[in-house]
């Protein structure tokens, strides 16, 4: 075994080593023959490409001479025949010893860049609610790429569910364009009155108690309190529907955004919102 990444599948193995390890990485398949010129060749690029994308994909040798079911199964009429798996099904094929820029070219389409492994594993963490965590992938991320607005919107997510909107609000006054430009306008309320409580910001002795509840309403948020801040800024539009130029509202839907659609308390808090308002 030249590589971890390198391995001989056989019929018996072919479900658990191509088909089902496909829907973690893609799996190249390389039908061969000893017999076989044009495999000599371009088994060992396919070989040292493997070692070279280091788990970016799986290399599956297939013997077509002793595997005559697969070759049967998949269509092989000539060799060397590559085929690309992702997902339990063939994405992408080629037949023949193809030059190195074209294999090369071939494997650009099928396997993800680092950069979208790494926005991946961001995504995951912001997902699984892992806020630190996703906090510093999406940072290494635009390191990378600091025009990246999908990251930057991830990185600001993952901020503000900390309760830091200081830092947030540093991101979103500095926005890269994108698709997700108008998705970060509508969390600046949140970042700014959670960036305002970070900086020493609390109710005067003139202050309104309205001022004083969406200040409590922000440290709530701050501590992690989500539930009871978003009781708080309800019971703010009971009294006063367009406090502060509608300010509460607009926090309520920065939290629904940040909370996503199908979160329970989106749905809980989204209705109550309405009954309110209307």
């Amino acid at each position: 075994m030249l590589s971890e990444h390198i391995l001989d599948v056989n019929e018996a193995n072919f479900q658990d080593e191509v088909i089902l390890r496909s829907h973690e990485v893609p799996v190249l398949v390389d039908f061969w023959a000893p017999w076989c010129g044009p495999c000599k060749v371009l088994g060992p690029l396919l070989e040292r490409l493997a070692i070279e994308a280091g788990g970016g994909f799986k290399l599956a040798r297939v013997n077509v001479d002793e595997n005559p079911n697969l070759s049967i199964r998949f269509g092989v009429r000539g060799i060397p025949a590559v085929k690309a798996f992702r997902n339990g099904e063939v994405r992408a094929e080629f037949v023949g010893a193809q030059p190195e820029p074209m294999v090369r070219r071939f494997l650009s389409n099928l396997v993800p860049a680092q950069q979208d492994r790494d926005m991946e594993e961001a995504r995951t963490l912001l997902a699984t609610r892992h806020w630190q965590g996703a906090e510093n992938a999406f940072r290494w991320v635009l390191e990378g790429e600091e025009s990246n607005s999908a990251a930057a919107l991830g990185l600001v997510h993952s901020l503000l569910m900390q309760g830091r909107g200081r830092d947030a609000l540093t991101i979103l006054k500095d926005f890269p364009p994108g698709a997700e430009w108008t998705k970060a306008l509508g969390l600046r309320p949140l970042a700014e009155e959670l960036s305002a409580i970070e900086n020493g910001g609390e109710p005067s002795s003139e202050g309104t108690p309205l001022e004083a509840a969406l200040s409590q309403a922000m440290r709530l948020f701050g501590r992690g309190n989500v539930p009871a801040a978003m009781d708080g800024l309800l019971d703010i539009l009971r009294q006063d529907k367009h406090f502060r130029k509608d300010l509460p509202k607009r926090i309520l839907l920065a939290i629904f955004t940040l909370l996503g659609d199908d979160d329970p308390l989106t749905r809980e808090y989204r209705n109550e919102l309405a009954s309110v308002l209307f």
